[in-house]
């Protein structure tokens, strides 16, 4: 298959028809360029990861600008923050909706730059790895072992390249090129070690300590690592909710991967079948959920508003999704089998928040309302 249909095109349009700039940030290789330049096919598209365009826009952004104007894609923009403020002023005189689309695969680079520059004229899209929803046509009737094992990078299933050759090549070609092009990092190794530790822990309470006391190292450092991993869009930290509800919860974030096929990698997992006795196996079912939740609010140009909920008695909620002034906890379980004390933990929130919804998402097959809850298996999420 040459293109999959993203399903944020519809609110990349829209968003297009209003602001003189659009930027679509994501993961390397998640498919930007590519949606990119589908969405609008005649725009000029300048690739500045090229030296011969990021000189010409570094040495002379004004005569850049001038000569790429009236639809163009601007791709891998954060080597060039440069261009950010003559955008500014060109975008503001010309007045054209739609002039230009960024793209960038560092958050925290482009999004600084675009709030001290664009603030006002540009409109933001996170563009992840493929949904569920997206991937539909290849994955259908699938295991959700496999969905995990596989993950959902575009040129994976455009090339039906193996996890087991894909995603090793991935970790070493672009995440950790990322991060010593960021900080510098001397010893690679123990930051492969660092990843592999994070990976493990999914799901978990993010303990800076811990990782500092077996890695020899500054918690200073496990924070800046995890950091450059967020914004490269590898992980990120879930925090927890704590509003209007007991002052006695754990407000230390959880910490989760945006593709489980990268996971999957770091744990050594290579195929579904090393799933079945894998002490992360719930944590990974648990990633893929969010993952998709998250995924289906990106993709409507939504920022998601994700939580877990912890108490001092240890009762928790895996997930707790606002949405539209509404509050929806929800409980994620791998098991095929439902039994009754799933729903445990929702009914005590539920104490606390009356008004909230309550969802279990699960490996099983059931599909009705219980006490309240919602119980449904994971392609209805």
């Amino acid at each position: 298959m040459d293109y999959f249909d993203r399903h944020i095109k519809d609110k990349a349009l829209s968003l297009l028809s209003k602001f003189p700039l659009l930027a679509i940030t994501g993961p390397r290789q998640s498919g930007k360029t590519t949606f990119a330049r589908h969405l609008k096919p005649d725009y000029t598209y300048v690739n500045l990861e090229l030296p011969e365009s990021r000189e010409f826009a570094k040495s002379d952004p004004l005569a850049f600008l001038r000569r790429y104007q009236n639809g163009v894609i601007l791709d891998e923009i954060q080597w060039v923050p440069e261009l950010f403020s003559y955008l500014q002023v060109l975008t503001d005189e010309r007045n054209i909706p739609g002039e230009y689309i960024l793209t960038g695969s560092q958050n925290f680079l482009l999004s600084n730059q675009i709030t001290q520059s664009l603030a006002g004229r540009v409109a933001m899209l996170n563009l992840l790895p493929l949904s569920m929803k997206e991937l539909a046509d290849q994955i259908h009737g699938q295991s959700w072992e496999n969905l995990v094992v596989n993950g959902g990078y575009p040129r994976k299933f455009q090339f039906d390249i193996a996890p087991s050759d894909y995603y090793p090549n991935y970790i070493q070609s672009y995440i950790e090129r990322d991060v010593r092009q960021i900080l510098n990092v001397m010893d690679l190794g123990n930051f492969q070690k660092f990843l592999q530790l994070l990976a493990g822990r999914t799901g978990q309470v993010f303990n800076q300590s811990n990782f500092s006391n077996e890695l020899g190292i500054d918690q200073k450092t496990v924070n800046a690592w995890l950091t450059v991993l967020e914004t490269s869009f590898v992980a990120f930290r879930l925090p927890s909710y704590y509003r209007n509800f007991n002052k006695r919860i754990l407000k230390t974030p959880k910490v989760y991967f945006y593709d489980t096929g990268i996971l999957c990698s770091l744990l050594g997992i290579k195929s579904a079948n090393d799933l079945n006795v894998h002490f992360a196996r719930g944590a990974l079912f648990e990633n893929l959920v969010i993952l998709e939740l998250m995924k289906k609010e990106l993709n409507s140009g939504n920022v998601p508003s994700l939580y877990y909920w912890r108490d001092s008695n240890q009762t928790e909620v895996d997930l707790l999704q606002e949405k539209d002034g509404k509050l929806t906890a929800i409980e994620i379980k791998s098991s095929e089998t439902f039994h009754a004390n799933f729903l445990k933990g929702l009914k005590y929130f539920q104490k606390f928040a009356p008004e909230s919804a309550a969802r279990l998402i699960y490996a099983g097959s059931l599909d009705q309302v219980r006490d309240g809850i919602q119980i449904g298996n994971y392609w209805k999420i």
